[in-house]
């Protein structure tokens, strides 16, 4: 329960190309939208809504209505959000902020997991264990010593690739731990073109 908000209720309809976005943002999974790039500290704009998804980027169309439940359906790269009248009283920003995390988090569940077994067979590495678990400005670290990875599931604000890119640099720290030219060397080994999706993510943390 969030400000008079059961996120459990939010009914979702999809229709789009990506069967595994539109496989987890389906019924009783929670909604979520952005207005800036994830990390961005730029104000919130409401008036030009916008959520990336993977790299994509979706734009907004938010309404309420005499309804009882809220609803988003999901099409040709927008979403209709819809929402009970009485959600007039909640702070948009509150709503947004939480609907944004709960979404990015059920993506990351599938999305994380299949980019950690890749380059798992790729590098023949693997940690003890990881969690996908929010870290304030920081995409991923590596507890070398406990040999533990830590993925912040707002990852899925980007695309494939970058996110395959912070894992396999999060696996090249479980062989060297400081970012020597062996380190470097490794991750060109795996990822020849790394740098363009290092320089896509700018001075974020990981």
């Amino acid at each position: 329960m969030f400000g008079g908000i059961n996120m459990s209720l939010l009914k979702v309809k999809t229709v789009t190309r990506s069967r595994s976005v539109a496989n987890t943002i389906r019924d009783n999974v929670c909604a979520s939208f952005i207005n800036n790039a994830i990390f961005i500290n730029n104000p919130v704009n409401y008036n030009v809504r916008t959520i990336k998804i993977l790299g994509v980027k979706h734009s907004i169309n938010l309404y309420y209505k005499n309804v009882k439940t809220p609803t988003m359906n999901l099409k040709n790269q927008t979403l209709e959000i819809i929402l009970p009248n009485k959600y007039k009283k909640i702070s948009e920003e509150q709503i947004l902020k939480v609907l944004t995390q709960k979404l990015y988090d059920k993506i990351a569940e599938t999305e994380i997991e299949k980019i950690m077994e890749k380059v798992r067979i790729e590098t023949g590495l693997a940690p003890e264990d990881y969690e996908i678990k929010r870290i304030k400005k920081s995409l991923a670290n590596c507890n070398v010593e406990n040999s533990f990875i830590t993925i912040n599931p707002d990852i899925v604000a980007y695309d494939e690739k970058t996110i395959e890119y912070v894992i396999l640099h999060e696996f090249c720290h479980l062989k060297y731990k400081i970012r020597t030219k062996n380190f470097w060397k490794m991750v060109r080994t795996y990822m020849p073109n790394y740098e363009q999706y290092a320089v896509a993510l700018g001075n974020l943390a990981y």
